[in-house]
């Protein structure tokens, strides 16, 4: 299904690609945002949005071996405190369903030490719309492999 050939859809689908714009200039830095988007999109199979997050990340200059191991987090050496720090907000805020209470106090404590009220409100807000996307592109069978960086303007 073209979505986007849909008139109710594409005008909702429209204003999720408007907030992630929105986001594209929040203090938040731009390389936690990726991370973020590309663990999301990994935990929810969502193979577009992996393909396009890591290719963004690429384009943006971030390094093959971080984007290679944002998987296994938790045992690589190559990520900042505050990006793992939001790579656990968006690990828990992705998996809501699978854990009673949500996301932790700890996990939201631990993120507030790195990132001030604003950046922790557009991290949220990341993670909401990716994992928005992720489920709209794994319902609609998103082919992955083609996305090129800045192809969507």
């Amino acid at each position: 299904m073209d979505i986007m050939a849909r008139p109710g859809a594409a005008k909702a689908f429209k204003h999720i690609v408007a907030a992630g714009k929105v986001l594209a200039d929040s203090t938040l830095p731009l390389s936690t945002q990726e991370l973020v988007k590309l663990r999301a999109s990994q935990i929810n199979g969502c193979g577009f949005c992996t393909d396009m997050h890591s290719k963004d990340a690429m384009h943006a200059g971030e390094t093959w071996t971080r984007l290679n191991l944002v998987a296994a987090w938790r045992e690589a050496t190559v990520f900042t405190e505050a990006e793992r720090a939001a790579l656990e907000l968006a690990e828990q805020g992705t998996r809501i369903a699978d854990a009673a209470g949500g996301v932790t106090d700890e996990a939201w404590a631990n993120a507030a030490k790195y990132y001030d009220e604003d950046q922790l409100a557009d991290l949220v807000c990341v993670i909401a719309v990716i994992n928005a996307f992720n489920r709209g592109n794994v319902m609609l069978q998103t082919p992955a492999g083609d996305y090129q960086p800045g192809m969507f303007g």
